[in-house]
């Protein structure tokens, strides 16, 4: 999907093509064909670029063109008046009780009258307009409200779990990196840290400076010699690197992210990494809790999933089933039992369109997924609803064969509907999230 940022122009190559960064960082950053640039470009130019994301970095599409500043010649002329000002003064007439009800026509009996004469000239009696009339029901917007409140049938939401805490992020410190680099001789710590990026962005930072140095006469730095450098140096940076991260997980282990202690222990398996002796032991004792953290998490799971099954809240359960702390975990049978029981008896025939698709959104990446089995189709069945069936069908086969829906061979597994990022706009609040909205109902009417 593409998307646009801005960029900054930071040097020609010989081929003809630029170098670029993102405006005012250093990355992302890659190569742009000077064709698709506009006429004139200069380094240091920022532009805003529609950008493509491939498996072997950005591609930019396009040039994205503002737009263009109007001339002068449809301003207006301010013209200055001799007159003095003068204030504008607003005072409002009081309004006893008599001329309201006057004004609304009840309480009144030539309102009445007037009013009933409009209606028989309209061919409709004075009862048979909503609102008017009838004893009770006072205005439209009061009455007709009213009403429709007590003809809505009420459904009691479910009772609430109480949220556990999110886990925190890695954040590493760089005091293991910086005794490193300064250690270093001065002339070799920019060589150091390019090396941390990568040997690619050493290679690409000598040729870009070689270019500058080649324009303004002077000699070229040798590629191979600095590469070798960066080679020689990078393999201490890798340790001092991965050393920062594995204490700062030892110190934020009780509310550490699984995925970042998982990441922090397998790199430890480098062969840099694996070398060196205080490596090795911290790189044991961080495996040891990875395994214990596994085995809270996973208890923790089976709680929640447990809870929100016993309150009511099925969608809830069905997806927190989907999410397991650790890859190839068995599902426990009796779990399963209880949250597929549950999942089929949530599926009622007289359910509304928008229930069954966010139950069957939720099914169909749960580990129960072939065990919901409802014996009878909803009474509806919408374009919606047939389009979800239709997406979900390889998933849920028995679903698809219950509302009637043939699923063409070949049809690849579903994937779960991408969650957009919740909007901060001052004016309107934070953006509604399209694919909560369904189960937000659903999970309302779940009650019994």
């Amino acid at each position: 999907m593409s998307r646009r940022i801005d960029i900054e122009l930071t040097s020609a190559l010989a081929d003809g093509s630029w170098t670029w960064r993102a405006a005012g960082a250093k990355k992302p950053n890659g190569v742009v064909d000077s064709s698709i640039l506009p006429a004139g470009s200069i380094v240091g130019d920022l532009l805003k670029v529609e950008i493509e994301q491939m498996l072997d970095g950005i591609e930019i599409q396009s040039i994205v063109r503002g737009r263009e500043k109007a001339d002068g010649a449809n301003v207006l002329e301010l013209l200055p008046s001799e007159r003095p000002f003068e204030a504008v003064i607003e005072t409002r007439a009081k309004r006893d009780r008599s001329d309201h009800r006057d004004r609304d026509g009840r309480g009144d009996r030539d309102g009445r009258n007037k009013r009933d004469g409009r209606n028989k000239r309209d061919g409709r009696s004075g009862e048979g307009r909503p609102g008017e009339g009838r004893p009770g029901e006072g205005r439209p917007g009061e009455g007709g409200r009213r009403n429709s409140e007590q003809r809505r049938p009420h459904f009691d939401a479910p009772p609430e779990i109480p949220q556990r805490p999110k886990p925190k992020r890695l954040r590493p410190g760089k005091a293991r990196r910086n005794e490193v680099l300064a250690a270093l001789p001065e002339e070799q710590r920019p060589i150091a840290e390019l090396a941390l990026q990568g040997i690619p962005a050493v290679r690409a930072r000598v040729k870009e400076d070689n270019i500058k140095l080649e324009a303004d006469g002077k000699p070229t730095m040798p590629e191979a010699g600095v590469v070798k450098m960066a080679e020689d140096l990078l393999p201490k940076l890798r340790v001092a690197e991965w050393l920062d991260r594995a204490e700062a997980a030892q110190r934020q282990m009780e509310h550490l992210d699984l995925r970042d202690l998982r990441s922090v222990v397998a790199a430890s398996d480098d062969s840099n990494v694996a070398r060196d002796e205080t490596s090795r032991a911290l790189a044991e004792a961080l495996r040891a809790s990875l395994v214990r953290k596994q085995d809270e998490e996973l208890l923790l799971w089976f709680g929640d999933i447990d809870a929100a099954i016993g309150v009511g809240r099925v969608i809830r359960a069905l997806r927190q089933s989907s999410q397991p702390p650790k890859a190839g975990v068995m599902f426990p049978p009796e779990l399963a039992r209880r949250l597929s029981e549950a999942a089929t008896a949530a599926l009622l025939p007289d359910d509304p369109a928008d229930r069954w698709i966010a139950v069957l959104e939720a099914v169909a990446f749960s580990p129960v997924r072939t065990l919901v089995t409802p014996t009878v189709p909803p009474t509806t069945i919408t374009d919606d609803l047939r389009a979800t069936t239709l997406r979900l069908g390889p998933a849920l086969p028995q679903i698809a064969a219950l509302l009637g829906i043939e699923i063409p061979a070949g049809t690849h597994k579903p994937k779960p509907l991408r969650q957009q990022p919740a909007r901060t706009d001052a004016k309107k609040g934070p953006r509604k999230d399209p694919t909560k909205a369904p189960a937000a109902k659903a999970e309302k009417r779940s009650a019994p």
